[in-house]
């Protein structure tokens, strides 16, 4: 069952914008199939615009995957304001996906109270059966975060790529995401991603080498 309340699925030249979303499920979700499916059928979503949406959710406010096979590209959200969510941004593929996500740009959000500001995981989501190609491995380059305001966050990030499919291109600039005050865990958690990272607090992990 799809629980997200709006899904952009093998879809281009698509526009998201100007809504209240309330729901049990991801706010806005961009996916292009799944597993060997979504690659067999080999459609991307591409030239998405997803603005001013305000929302909460327990799950993800604006989220990427994670059936991502057919390939998501060019996708821009910004003037997102995402109140008492799990995720706030949530960029997820798998193991057996294959495809790949690039071009993405998330700017300027606010996120007030959430579990976790950013999320790309490469360990996320189950499959529809049994027959996935485990070497179909998923491609994600060239992912941008700008201008991303937080309070009460309990965790700033996390960036965990796949050790034989790291993602690269990471961008974060003009981050402030404050957290709770006993925080249970650091702020950052990252692992086989590369990028660069400019005027982020709290700041970054050493993956992401930092400018000024």
């Amino acid at each position: 069952m799809v629980l997200h309340l709006i899904g952009a699925d093998s879809s281009s030249n698509v526009c998201i914008e100007d809504s209240f979303i309330s729901t049990g499920d991801d706010l806005v979700a961009v996916k292009s199939g799944w597993d060997e499916y979504g690659i067999k059928y080999g459609r991307p979503s591409s030239d998405i615009i997803i603005r001013r949406i305000t929302g909460s959710s327990p799950f993800s406010g604006i989220a990427v995957g994670s059936e991502t096979s057919g390939g998501v590209q060019n996708v821009l959200a910004e003037h997102i304001n995402l109140n008492d969510v799990g995720l706030g941004i949530n960029i997820k593929t798998n193991i057996g996906r294959g495809g790949f996500i690039k071009n993405i740009t998330i700017s300027d959000v606010w996120i007030n109270k959430a579990r976790s500001g950013i999320r790309i995981a490469g360990d996320v989501g189950g499959h529809p059966d049994t027959k996935f190609d485990p070497n179909a491995l998923p491609f994600v380059k060239g992912i941008t975060f700008n201008n991303i305001r937080g309070v009460e966050v309990q965790r700033a990030g996390s960036f965990r790529g796949l050790r034989n499919a790291p993602f690269t291109e990471i961008y974060l600039s003009e981050i402030n995401l404050n957290g709770v005050a006993k925080p249970r865990s650091p702020p950052w958690d990252c692992s086989d991603v590369s990028g660069v990272a400019s005027k982020v607090s709290p700041a970054p992990c050493p993956q992401l080498s930092s400018i000024q």
